[in-house]
């Protein structure tokens, strides 16, 4: 393979996500966004709205990954810091922007004002780039390889349709899932670590289910190379064979 590994990191924001209040289901969307882009997720953090434990955690992650990716806390109340905390990591100011200022206006021409509350949505930090919203308007930016985007899962997902064409993807890694109807997970643990060492561009995983009708396991495979991957998912068949049980592929869901 010539293509590098791209990974990134994807930040959570919000006392709301600790607490149990909201349960995330973010991580999950701009995981599956960025697979197919040549984009890997190989971290993921929850942090509270608290300014230093946002800036500690942006500046290590941005320096450690391709890109980061965080959601939350860039709304118009006083417990939105992301915004603040994240030109303080950069070592930039912050302020109302004019073409940031301009889409509010635009938006909330009307019955609604826009008030100092609101305005609150077009600070942005020194030299950022805005990041569409094409949901509530109100934009998220990108500071180098760091792109803030809104808490609100169905925001969120708007704002990656113009986070998207600004990625340089790698390595696309794919999947395949081999299922196993009776198979325990203590009939295969050795046998899966020993494909595991004799395939360094695979990794493998083991995941057992339970329901009112049985009891199985989902053999999965995970690689950038698709002539290794082929061959995983046939030794991952013949060693369900070898438990007795007739595997089954999976088709996952996208």
């Amino acid at each position: 393979m010539t293509q590098r590994e791209v990974k990134a990191a994807v930040l959570l924001i919000g006392d709301e996500l600790l607490s149990g209040r909201t349960q995330d289901v973010n991580l999950q969307t701009i995981a599956k966004f960025l697979a197919p882009l040549g984009v890997q997720i190989a971290e993921a953090r929850v942090v509270s709205d608290v300014s230093d434990e946002i800036v500690g955690a942006v500046n290590e992650l941005r320096r450690k990954y391709d890109y980061v990716f965080t959601t939350g806390g860039i709304g118009p109340t006083h417990d939105d810091k992301t915004a603040d905390a994240i030109a303080a990591a950069f070592g930039v100011g912050i302020d109302v922007r004019d073409d940031a200022r301009a889409i509010l206006e635009a938006h909330y021409k009307g019955a609604q004002p826009l008030n100092e509350a609101r305005l609150r949505m077009a600070r942005i930090p020194d030299g950022a780039l805005l990041v569409a919203n094409p949901v509530s308007k109100a934009p998220g930016f990108q500071m180098e390889n760091v792109f803030v985007m809104a808490g609100v899962p169905s925001i969120m997902r708007g704002m990656l349709q113009d986070v998207g064409p600004r990625l340089e993807g790698g390595a696309v890694v794919r999947s395949l899932t081999i299922r196993g109807k009776g198979v325990r997970e203590g009939d295969i643990a050795a046998g899966l670590a020993a494909l595991e060492a004799a395939a360094p561009g695979v990794s493998f995983g083991s995941y057992p289910w339970f329901t009112p009708d049985g009891f199985g396991l989902h053999l999965v495979a995970r690689s950038a190379d698709s002539a290794a991957l082929e061959k995983a998912g046939e030794d991952m068949k013949a060693m369900i064979r070898a438990c007795g049980a007739e595997p089954e592929d999976v088709t996952e869901a996208s």
